[in-house]
Parts: structure tokens; sequence; C-alpha cells
């Protein structure tokens, strides 16, 4: 087995995969918000230069969804924020994005996502036109594209029969059950928990929403919240963490929910978020692809395959571990599976 992965490069992970999206970091926090709302995808790429420009020394310095900007906004509670240059936003947000290089190991790729690398950026190759490289690339004649941890998971995955017998063990007995994870009570404000949303952004988790018992209700999760716009701030601000949920649950928030946003904001003051935010909350076609609320979860006796499984089926990066009660025992992430694979690899060295 150590073989036959030590064989593989992050070029072969990277076959198929289409260029990243870009913007510089001079850019405004408006610009970005607009690339995301037409773009196909919930993330664009921020490079330390002109994504046009023809030199070939700029960095990838972060990964950013809605979901940021929605965060950013709470805590300057301004729509005109906006208005701000990208570079603002990055200082807020803790997501690591490393380079490598397309020939570098499988292996040195889990090691970086191990030490905290989240999105590695690769360089590729593309069939393209050359002037649509120039509109795209993040450097003309240059294309990139992401490695996540879900890539790495998914690979393994596919090759799950060379890690017998460790695939099909509990994952209790494996060590991979986090006891610190993220949470919020159901009746607490949501803008209490703008701080763990931003740490579940750069940790690629999700905040568990609990009732007063610890049982688990729901979550708020970045992919859900990317599934909205900048209206979502209004909410984050004004509703409780549980019908904060709702608001963001597929289909939308109901007219009554956008009411009460509304009537909070102006209670608050802020008459100019409901100017230049509630302007939109109506006709905002992103809610209709949103994603619900409705937490994946797993159980100690749970075979590693299994929550793998179940990761990538539901397409997020964490599962969260019940116990028998119904309370959140700990979270299971896609980091604390590779350091698993990884660790097994080194004892077969």
């Amino acid at each position: 087995m150590a073989i036959s992965l030590s064989a593989y490069q992050v070029a072969d992970l990277c076959l198929g995969k289409p260029p990243l999206r870009s913007l510089p970091s001079s850019a405004t926090i408006a610009t970005a918000l607009a690339a995301l709302k037409s773009s196909p995808d919930t993330f664009l790429s921020v490079w330390t230069c002109d994504h046009n420009s023809p030199k070939f020394n700029c960095l990838c310095v972060a990964k950013i969804c809605i979901a940021d900007i929605i965060c950013y906004l709470c805590k300057k509670e301004n729509a005109s924020s906006l208005n701000q240059p990208l570079s603002l936003l990055l200082s807020h947000s803790t997501t690591r994005v490393t380079h490598i290089d397309p020939s570098a190991s499988l292996l040195e790729a889990i090691d970086l996502m191990i030490q905290g690398a989240q999105n590695l950026v690769v360089p590729i190759r593309s069939s393209i036109s050359s002037s649509r490289r120039k509109r795209s690339s993040a450097t003309a004649g240059h294309e990139f594209c992401w490695l996540t941890q879900e890539d790495v998971v998914r690979f393994l995955l596919s090759s799950i029969g060379l890690f017998s017998p460790i695939a099909t063990l509990p994952i209790e007995t494996l060590g991979v059950i986090s006891p610190n994870f993220l949470s919020v009570e159901y009746n607490r404000a949501a803008a209490s928990a703008i701080g763990a949303i931003s740490r579940s952004l750069a940790e690629q988790t999700s905040v568990a929403v609990v009732d007063e018992e610890g049982g688990l209700i729901g979550e708020i999760s970045p992919p859900a919240l990317s599934c909205c716009d900048e209206t979502a701030a209004a909410a984050v601000l004004t509703l409780s963490a549980g019908d904060l949920m709702a608001y963001v649950d597929c289909g939308g928030p109901t007219e009554e929910m956008v009411r009460v946003v509304e009537e909070k904001l102006k209670e608050r003051k802020l008459k100019g978020m409901v100017k230049e935010i509630m302007a939109s909350a109506n006709c905002n076609p992103r809610m209709a692809m949103g994603r619900r609320a409705e937490a994946v979860v797993c159980h100690r006796g749970s075979s590693l395959v299994a929550v793998m499984i179940q990761a990538i089926t539901c397409r997020v990066n964490y599962v969260w571990v019940m116990e028998d009660d119904c309370s959140v025992g700990g979270i299971v992430t896609f980091a604390n599976i590779l350091h698993v694979f990884r660790e097994h690899f080194d004892s077969l060295i």
C-alpha cells in the first residue's frame, strides 16, 4: 500500500478540474460579491495582483465566499462597507491557502493539510482559448485549480481497500472524534455566534445549534449562508440562532420573517442597513439553491468508511457525533481523518 500511494502526485487528483475564478486583492468587496453572485462556483480565489496581469509572481492569498462577506457586514453593521477594498475583508479571514507543485506527492499534500492548509493551489494546463485564458486565469498564461481536503478524502475512499482494517473500525477507537466543537443555543441571539461562524469558515466546519440540554437541533453552516446573499447579514444581526436556521433553509425566508428582520433593524436604528440590504430580500435567486440546516450525524460506533461516505455524499467536511441521549459528543473532520490515514501509512514504512 505504501508504494501504491507514494506513486501518486498532486496532478493526478487535478485531472479535469476547472480553472479558478479570481480577483485581485485590490478589488472592492462589492466587486467580489457581484462576482460570487454571477458565478456557478461558491468560492473565488483572491490574488496579490490583477488576474489579467502579465506578472508571474502572483500569489493566491485567500479563498472567499458570500459567508465571509456576511460575517464582515455583521461586524461592521453597515452595508456601505461593501465599498471597501477586498484586502480589508481578508484581514478578517483566516482560511489558509498554500501553493503546491503539481509534481508533489499525494503524501506531501496530505502533510500540508494536516499542518493546517485547507486549500492547495495547483498550476494546471487548460485547453481553453488564449483569449478566454487571459480573462479567467489568475495570471496571464497561467491557470490554477483548488485541491481540497474533500478531494483527497474522496480519492482515499476510492482506494479504501488498501486501508484494511482501519477503514472498518469504529471511529471511537481511532481517535478521530474531536470533543471541541462550535455551538450556540437555539434561543440565543444569532449575533452572539458571529465569531463562531467566522471560525467555522476558517476550520471548514459548522456551528451546532443545540437546546438547553445540549441536544442537536440543527446547524448554521457556511455553505448554507453562502447560498444566501448579503441580506442574510440583517438576519444574523436580528434573529435567534434557531430562526436564522429557518431563514437560510432551502427556499429562503418567508415574507413574515423578512418583515420581522426589517422591524428589528429599525428598532436598532440601523435604517441604513434596511435601505441598502432589505431592498433585495425578496428577489434573491440564490435562495432557491439553498441548503437545509439539517445536520449530518453519526455515532461513536460508526465505521470510518461509513463516516467518509456520509460526508462525501452530503458534500460536507465534517460529521457530528451523537451520543445515546441525542446530545453532541463531538465532531469528525476531514483533517482528523487524513491524520489517521497518514499515521497508518507511516506504520507501514
